[in-house]
């Protein structure tokens, strides 16, 4: 045990600062990609003159990110044991426009002047169908061995007609009370701050039961002043936001339902034997089997989470939009997609993190914020999204193939 310990200890950095740049080297694409965030903030302040980060503007920016991370971070752990899903986007589209059907044409009949009760049920119902769709994609990928590719793909069909039928190809109002707050409405300052109090307080929880776990396990626990610092820097960008939206109207209601199912994906994604497995079969499949992993159960199982979450963003898209369309949710898979990779999923599997795709989604919501307040036509915002997500995908496989 001496001499394992000894081993151990001459091959650690000495002190802080080099252990600060032996992480920084571990997890350089995470912090590149949360440098080109800022990057991207001061340009646009810059380009805007100060109107980019403004506190409206800096809480709408957080609000249209929303129904894309709901997506993203259900697609990390999808990607990661080695699959894909086409069909999110327009699972989440079919969610909305049956919510807003149920909202406009089924519960004022029913139950009329019960707005919440309404809400409540449409809630219900969007993720039940959320849920239930992809149980049957999880079954055929998982169970029967049909590529997810080539699933999802058909899912994507399904869904489009789905929304055509349900629509008829009218749009159906969703702007009913009640409903409406879930994406438009906003916390109080009050509750914000109580709020930020609560999250600063788990964050150091957090980092001192981390730190307990690995030595109670015998883990090399890193240098104490550097997870206090990171620890630190997270508690401020907390309260930063919280500061920035309450100079507005508050937290907005889709980011604050965000956040909870965030702490949770990460927590599960990290700290339980669904999560950890999910890695294990995308980083060696075959070693997972061995391993005595139940790979069929554990890939159907990520694919009901997606289809949950899938539910929870048509549901708010349609509270956000006030309306079910016929293009409900076009293109939404591929932002997710985008913003899962370029937060640091590995299209090879077995790498990614919550965190990593909810950046990724606000680099994708930054950049369209941005260039829609410049005036920028479109097809030149489709061509730059095309690029960073294909320099993204470089950056992956040049560091995994470094590592």
């Amino acid at each position: 045990m001496t001499v394992s310990s000894d081993t151990t200890s001459t091959k650690a950095p000495h002190g802080p600062i080099a252990e600060l740049g032996q992480r920084f080297r571990q997890n350089i694409q995470t912090y590149t990609i949360i440098l080109a965030l800022v990057a991207i903030w001061v340009f646009f302040a810059f380009l805007t003159k100060g109107a980019y980060l403004s506190a409206q503007n800096f809480s709408n920016l957080f609000r249209q990110m929303t129904v894309t991370s709901f997506l993203a971070i259900g697609m990390v752990l999808v990607i990661v044991t080695g699959n894909i899903d086409l069909s999110v986007g327009k699972v989440a589209g079919f969610v909305s426009v049956v919510v807003a059907h149920f909202q406009a044409r089924v519960w004022n009949h029913l139950i009329p002047d019960q707005p919440i009760l309404a809400a409540t049920l449409s809630v219900l119902i969007g993720l039940g169908i959320g849920t239930l769709f992809h149980c049957i994609q999880g079954y055929l990928t998982a169970y029967l061995n049909i590529p997810a590719f080539i699933v999802t793909l058909g899912g994507l069909f399904v869904m489009r007609g789905g929304i055509l039928l349900v629509t008829q190809g009218k749009t159906i109002p969703a702007n009913q009370p009640g409903f409406s707050f879930i994406a438009q409405g906003y916390a109080s300052p009050t509750f914000g701050w109580i709020a930020a109090a609560l999250v600063v307080i788990f964050l150091f929880f957090n980092m001192v039961n981390s730190r307990r776990r690995k030595r109670k396990y015998g883990f090399e626990l890193q240098n104490f002043y550097i997870d206090l610092s990171v620890t630190i820097f997270f508690s401020i960008l907390v309260v930063v936001y919280v500061y920035v939206v309450n100079q507005y109207n508050g937290i907005q209601m889709p980011v604050l339902l965000l956040a909870i199912a965030a702490i949770i994906m990460s927590y599960m994604s990290n700290n339980t034997r669904f999560g950890r497995y999910a890695y294990a079969i995308g980083g060696n499949r075959e070693a997972a089997r061995l391993s005595g992993i139940n790979i069929k159960r554990n890939v159907f199982l990520v694919f009901v989470l997606m289809g949950f979450l899938c539910g929870v963003a048509g549901v708010v898209l349609a509270s956000y939009v006030g309306y079910g369309t016929i293009a409900a949710g076009e293109g939404y898979e591929l932002d997710a997609i985008a913003s899962a990779i370029l937060g640091g999923t590995s299209t090879l599997g077995g790498v990614g993190t919550i965190f990593g795709a909810l950046t990724g989604s606000l680099i994708m919501s930054s950049l369209t914020t941005g260039l829609q307040m410049l005036n920028v036509a479109p097809a030149w915002q489709y061509l730059l999204k095309g690029m960073v997500l294909v320099l993204a995908v470089f950056g992956d496989v040049y560091f995994k193939k470094n590592k």
